[in-house]
């Protein structure tokens, strides 16, 4: 019986995160899930935020997952506290919820010496305060300068990330929060659709300031969680299948996420009500 990973998103962001997490665990199982009918989540309320994420973990648990990653920043801010502390009780207790902020904010404290981090997000993200929360449990020194970037998502998704239209915005972005804090010398992408935009940030972001995408950070925890949690490992199947679920059009969802795997998929239509 297939015991898979799940990985759910509110749409392709989280294949960034999904691709890290192959990359490190390649033997595992996996099924993704993008709940792209109802994109975006960012400007949603906490409520509605989490009745969709908590039906579509749901639907990964049904589909034989007993581990779920919210491959989704707003999502691990909005939903997550509520899925692990009340919902996973009433549903599963043995089942496991985790999220990517709290796997970013465990380490930045090793990539700032100023101890001033930024934070390029999506409002919802940024008005949660997760990531301030968060960083100012583990790290209670370091300063935290959020902004907002609404622009660099609809880039992403109607590939314009690589064109000259681009620039304009990932430079003004860049200029609003270094103007917030001169100091800052390290910068999250919390958001899973920025990676794509890495090379331009970087080509307009300071030297001496690093740039941190949380793929590679998450992958690396998840493993570090499995060698950890030696009863959910085993539980987890290992046969290197991945299979691709949308809630919406599976022709349109292989398209754009090509642009995030790097390669071409075949997905799935999945109704979350069946």
């Amino acid at each position: 019986m297939s015991s898979p990973i799940g990985i759910f998103d509110s749409g392709y962001g989280g294949l960034t995160v999904f691709r890290e997490i192959e990359n490190s665990l390649p033997t595992y199982d996996y099924i993704y899930l993008g709940d792209n009918a109802r994109v975006p989540y960012g400007n949603r309320s906490f409520e509605t935020v989490h009745e969709f994420t908590w039906q579509c973990v749901k639907k990964l648990f049904n589909l034989g997952c007993p581990l779920v990653i919210l491959a989704c920043n707003t999502a691990s801010a909005k939903a997550l506290r509520t899925i692990q502390q009340r919902d996973l009780d009433s549903y599963d207790s043995n089942r496991r919820v985790l999220g990517v902020i709290r796997p970013t904010t465990e380490v930045i404290g090793e990539y700032t010496k100023t101890r001033h981090v930024g934070i390029f997000a999506t409002k919802g993200t940024v008005l949660s305060q997760s990531y301030v929360i968060e960083i100012e449990k583990f790290f209670p020194d370091i300063h935290v300068h959020q902004l907002v970037c609404p622009m660099w998502v609809p880039l992403v998704e109607n590939n314009e990330h690589l064109g000259p239209g681009a620039d304009y915005f990932v430079k003004k972005y860049i200029d609003e929060l270094l103007s917030q804090a001169p100091e800052i010398d390290a910068i999250i992408l919390a958001c899973t659709h920025y990676p794509l935009l890495r090379d331009k940030i970087q080509q307009y972001l300071p030297s001496h300031i690093q740039l941190i995408s949380q793929g590679q950070i998450v992958a690396q925890k998840l493993n570090d969680y499995l060698h950890r949690h030696p009863e959910m490992e085993v539980r987890l199947s290992q046969k290197g299948s991945h299979q691709f679920y949308t809630t919406d059009d599976p022709i349109d969802f292989d398209q754009k996420a090509a642009l995030f795997l790097g390669r071409t998929i075949s997905s799935s239509h999945l109704d979350l009500f069946i």
